[in-house]
């Protein structure tokens, strides 16, 4: 399986196909994001062969304890908080 990081390198797409019809693909983006790019015949065959890589299975193990992710609302209320502001919605009662 090749790695190609498409942060450090723009190839085009004949290109990344080129490679693909070698050997499977990783694409890493900048945002970390990871995709897979296989040949479908061989698609199955390369499932078995990334169940019986340990260090993939560890790398998913590990991302998979990440926590969840957050909405932007969520975040935005975050930051509500530390700056000692209430979120819209929970205002202290009067009186």
């Amino acid at each position: 399986m090749k790695a190609i990081d498409i942060t450090k390198s723009s190839p085009t797409l004949s290109e990344i196909l080129r490679i693909a019809s070698e050997d499977n693909v990783i694409l890493k983006t900048a945002e970390g994001r990871q995709y897979v790019l296989a040949e479908i015949d061989d698609f199955a065959e390369e499932v078995n062969a990334v169940r019986q890589n340990k260090a993939i299975m560890q790398m998913l193990k590990e991302r998979s304890r990440e926590p969840a992710t957050l909405t932007l609302r969520q975040v935005r209320e975050q930051l509500q908080v530390k700056k000692g502001k209430q979120p819209k919605g929970q205002n202290a009662r009067k009186g």
